[in-house]
């Protein structure tokens, strides 16, 4: 009789069978199983060995970095002659935009903001040291109150009484008299929910010839959406007037750049208030046909010499513009646009007017900034969301929103600088 000669691999394979009481097809699942998991490792043992020679020729694709945790961080700043002390806060976004603040004058310091290619600057102008705020400043970055802008020949009157105010800005009242909220250290601290600091200060009843203890709070909130949000509270213990607003000075060229009549402005306002020669307003007009058209991007240095009566009173641009708007609520009041840097600013306000401001009065050399720069004529620019000057002797004039706070009452104002560049 002759035998069959079988194949070594197979007389294995039939040994299992018959020790493991397999059936062929669990059998070749099994085996292949096995070479799948081989091969799998094989495979990435490869992968990794591949991926380790891209890194160590530097072509490794870099892994999407995770989101970094967003701060705020408190640091020394000064101190004032009576030993009360300064602080900067800088908050600092997921995306790395940066906005220090301090508590001298609840004053924005710093907007660090990148331009088209992602380069960082600071598009703020301010100070290195707290004894240029103090002897220098001509209102750079800070809250002004209590009422922000002109009362005319410093004197309103509130149901029925007179009220007499510092004429510091002959013949007019400015920014809130001789010691403005500007000048003042507020109290702050860190917000325990959000990238923000929120300032606190109690003016007293007669503070600069005000009527009413008032009671106010600014909150500086950064986003991840590049916003800078500034939020404002008051309440009083008897009827007042107020107007409280940020006083930044902008060049989104960076701060030190000597010119902002490059940037294109927009503002959504079909009409401005006009003013006689020492800034006071005499009426509301319409911008057809006007330097102050801004209804569509432009810029700004464009009329800013002109012979027009309105820009000879102001030494250029000084006015409030009236704001469009459907309703209450947030209204966008403008667009501010560097060509040169793709950097742009929209500001968003529930306020009636904006008031736009191209730095005629900087002294230039004498004013050197926190980069050592100087900063001379029309360097910086405001846009400053308010009630209109002068409100209080205005008070029930048809177009003019109430400026007049009563007990009971709370102010509110709320304003978003939000970031961009293209």
């Amino acid at each position: 009789m002759k035998f069959l000669r079988l194949p070594f691999q197979l007389l294995a394979l039939t040994g299992i069978l018959l020790q493991t009481n397999c059936s062929i097809s669990e059998v070749g699942k099994k085996t292949k199983d096995g070479i799948e998991k081989s091969a799998s490792l094989v495979s990435s043992k490869s992968k990794a060995a591949y991926q380790k020679s891209k890194t160590a020729l530097g072509l490794a694709e870099k892994e999407n970095p995770k989101p970094k945790p967003m701060s705020v961080a408190k640091k020394a700043f000064g101190k004032m002659p009576d030993g009360t002390k300064v602080s900067l806060y800088l908050m600092t976004n997921a995306n790395g935009m940066q906005v220090s603040l301090l508590d001298y004058g609840a004053t924005v310091k710093d907007i660090m903001v990148p331009d088209r290619n992602g380069v960082y600057g600071n598009v703020s102008l301010g100070f290195s040291n707290l004894k240029d705020y103090q002897e220098k400043s001509p209102y750079f970055g800070c809250t002004a109150g209590r009422y922000a802008n002109r009362i005319a020949k410093g004197a309103f009157s509130l149901d029925g009484k007179e009220f007499k105010l510092a004429t510091n800005n002959d013949p007019n009242h400015l920014h809130g008299g001789d010691r403005g909220f500007d000048k003042y250290v507020w109290s702050a601290r860190v917000s325990e929910t959000e990238t923000a600091v929120v300032f606190t200060r109690r003016s007293p009843d007669g503070e600069e010839g005000y009527p009413g203890t008032l009671t106010c709070k600014v909150t500086y909130t950064l986003t991840n959406e590049n916003e800078l949000k500034i939020a404002y509270e008051a309440t009083t213990d008897k009827p007042t007037v107020l107007n409280l607003t940020n006083h930044t000075y902008f060049n989104l060229a960076g701060e030190g750049d000597p010119t902002i009549l490059d940037h294109e402005l927009t503002l959504h306002a079909g009409q401005y208030v006009a003013t006689d020669k020492t800034n006071i307003p005499t009426s509301i007009r319409d911008v057809e046909g006007t330097p102050f058209d801004f209804r569509k991007a432009t810029l700004i240095g464009k009329g800013i010499e002109s012979d027009h009566p309105q820009i000879e009173f102001g030494l250029g641009y000084d006015h409030t513009w009236v704001i469009n708007r459907d309703g209450e609520g947030l209204a966008h009041a403008a667009t501010l646009r560097d060509p040169g840097s793709g950097r742009v600013m929209e500001i968003h306000t529930d306020q009636p007017g904006i008031q736009f401001y191209t730095g005629n009065y900087l002294p230039g050399e004498i004013t050197v900034g926190q980069g050592g720069k100087p900063y001379p004529h029309r360097s910086g620019l405001c846009l400053e969301t308010q009630v209109f000057p002068d409100s209080p002797n205005h008070q029930g004039q048809e177009g003019w929103k109430s400026c007049v706070l009563r007990p009971g009452e709370t102010y509110t104002h709320l304003t978003i600088h939000k970031f961009k560049a293209e």
